[in-house]
């Protein structure tokens, strides 16, 4: 997968997709959260890191809701 670049609202978007399709305890969900919320680049590393970590299936699914 390509360079990834999301901004703020992205993310929180990105994270409630992900709350839908693997549930609001999984790491990616709360790491996109976090990066949400903080916007600190620590985070949003965190969150990434976890987000490539999903099933690629996963992260089709979730990046398909946010293009809806």
């Amino acid at each position: 997968m390509d360079e990834l670049k999301l901004d703020r609202a992205a993310m929180g978007k990105l994270g409630k997709a992900l709350s839908f399709i693997c549930g609001a305890d999984h790491p990616a969900t709360k790491a996109l959260s976090l990066a949400a919320e903080t916007g600190d680049a620590k985070d949003i590393k965190q969150a990434r890191v976890q987000f490539m970590r999903l099933k690629p299936a996963d992260r089709k699914a979730a990046l398909t809701m946010l293009s809806d």
